[in-house]
């Protein structure tokens, strides 16, 4: 039998589901009403977190929203990206990150802990930036050459760090390109790494320009090469690795930002167009341009087929480098 409340409850939860979308909806048209979260996958100083922080610091003052960035460093951005995948995907909790956890990981690791895919709405590609070949200005290290004949003479002895998978790849890649026998030391952050290095602990490392600049302009680390194809500014004089001979050398990372899977695309639109805002500002341009970077502002459909793109190039690397995944 047909109960008489049927039609009542029906048109009841009619109106409660029509109440829920409309409260989604001006919520989404409210974006954003309170402070948002930057999760930075590296350590305070790293080169990530100084883009975030500049990036927080425009927001903040071009649309009056307070923008908090919080580090969470460890296990090659396992930790962060983990914990922002399983965030709420209202655009409060945003992974400022790198082809560390989006392209490199996934063909690192036998298993990773997220998907980069599946588990993100990605809403604008930063920024491109390049590595510099640091070791300790007391070492007799001066140049890649150097380099090169130190690891020849004593295979096996010569050591690495790498505080991220851009940092070791780059490593790894002159190894595989030049034939030296050399030992990788993993770190959980560049800025760690850079620490025992100045104390002399291992010999060499590849750290993103933003991190490692402060540190050779203070005299506490000598640039002795730059990753990618093209010359920092503020190194002036210190050549690209394959200037130093070692053809066809090229190493670079990438800056992005995404929400967690399910953001509201009106939400993943407006985070967009404020990120591209201020990513034309003076002191976002400034944070570029001083550590030998460049902006480079995507469309959230962009990201995702640049991401693509890149896994395809980083497994690719990974591989030819012989490194198995752990």
């Amino acid at each position: 039998m047909k109960s008489k409340y049927t039609p009542l409850l029906k048109t009841f939860l009619w109106i409660m589901f029509c109440a829920a979308c409309a409260l989604s909806h001006a919520q989404t048209l409210d974006y954003p009403s309170k402070p948002i979260t930057f999760i930075v996958p590296f350590s305070p100083g790293s080169g990530t977190d100084s883009l975030a922080r500049s990036l927080a610091q425009e927001i903040t003052s071009e649309f009056s929203v307070n923008v908090i960035v919080e580090d969470k460093p460890g296990a090659n951005g396992f930790i962060a990206a983990q914990y922002v995948a399983k965030a709420p995907p209202d655009g409060y909790t945003v992974l400022i990150t790198t082809n560390t956890t989006h392209a490199a990981n996934e063909h690192l690791f036998k298993k990773i802990p997220y998907d980069p895919v599946k588990d993100f709405s990605p809403v604008a590609l930063l920024g491109k930036g390049y590595m510099a070949l640091v070791v300790n200005p007391n070492s007799n290290i001066r140049s890649v050459s150097d380099l090169i004949q130190e690891a020849k003479k004593r295979p096996g002895q010569i050591n690495f760090a790498s505080g991220s998978s851009s940092s070791r790849l780059a490593g790894e890649l002159l190894r595989q390109m030049t034939g030296i026998e050399v030992n990788n030391i993993p770190y959980k952050s560049n800025p760690l790494a850079i620490t025992d290095l100045i104390g002399g602990h291992f010999d060499f490392m590849f750290v993103d320009a933003p991190t490692g600049l402060p540190q050779v302009k203070a005299d506490k680390l000598r640039a002795i090469a730059v990753s990618g194809t093209r010359h920092i500014s503020t190194l002036p004089g210190v050549p690209t690795v394959e200037e130093t001979g070692i053809k066809g050398y090229d190493m670079s990372f990438w800056t992005a930002a995404y929400l967690p899977a399910g953001a509201p695309a009106p939400v993943q639109k407006k985070l967009h167009d404020m990120l591209a805002k201020v990513s034309n500002s003076k002191l976002v341009g400034t944070y570029h341009s001083g550590s030998g970077g460049e902006v480079a502002i995507s469309t959230p459909e962009g990201l995702a087929q640049f991401q693509a793109a890149e896994s395809l190039k980083w497994g690719q690397i990974i591989k030819n480098a012989g490194i198995l995944p752990e």
